[in-house]
């Protein structure tokens, strides 16, 4: 399914108590609007009671490391007056959002899937042209030009995903891992354990090439 719109469910939270609420202006924030996929595409206009997982800073490549060092976090909420936005910046947050299956993208942008979605799987912020425009979360640690994407979080259970059988509850099997399509782009709604490691995943994706300092 294509979703043309962020997330707007009421149970985009999924997890209690974990609020670090910061504002940032829309122009600080991407994949959003317009001109802000690679190659000058358009995502969802952002709007209050949408809540995407956003990266935040500037969004162009950097070549010398490919490197995008990006905090990233859930918009709570948007004041259309001002332009801006409340993210939440809490670490282990857990929220729904939609994510893609892309797996990762070859030299000329050519996108491989991945056939399911897995519990513990790291999301990342994606501005490639693949997603649809209400999406911002894939599973590859690149986009489609080979920049290194802001590492989102983890896929995680949603509340309502643990089998409890043994409690009197309604979940008598897995809901793990998720089924996906090796073949072609699938879009779900997933919950996301968030973290915020201000892109030092982006090192570690270049660690099999790039030298270590020496102190």
């Amino acid at each position: 399914m294509a979703f043309t719109e962020f997330y707007s469910g009421s149970d985009w939270q999924q997890s209690g108590g974990l609020v670090l609420a910061r504002k940032f202006h829309l122009a600080d924030l991407w994949p959003v609007g317009a001109g802000s996929e690679v190659g000058g595409g358009a995502k969802d206009e952002l709007a209050n009671g949408l809540h995407p997982v956003v990266a935040i800073g500037p969004s162009g490549p950097v070549w010398a490391l490919g490197c995008r060092h990006n905090l990233t976090g859930v918009v709570m909420s948007y004041n259309a007056a001002t332009t801006i936005a409340e993210l939440n910046l809490a670490d282990k947050v857990v929220v729904r959002n939609y994510v893609a299956n892309v797996n990762f993208y070859d030299w000329d942008g050519t996108a491989y899937y991945a056939a399911t979605f897995d519990i513990g799987a790291a999301v990342y912020v994606d501005d490639s042209s693949v997603l649809s425009s209400g999406v911002t979360l894939s599973l590859s640690a690149f986009n489609e030009e080979g920049s290194a994407n802001p590492l989102a979080g983890y896929l995680m259970y949603c509340q309502d995903e643990y089998m409890d059988t043994g409690v009197g509850g309604p979940n008598q099997e897995m809901l793990w891992p998720k089924a996906a399509n090796a073949g072609a782009l699938v879009e779900v709604e997933l919950c996301v354990m968030l973290v915020n490691d201000s892109g030092q995943s982006c090192l570690s994706a270049y660690a099999w090439w790039w030298p270590k300092p020496q102190y």
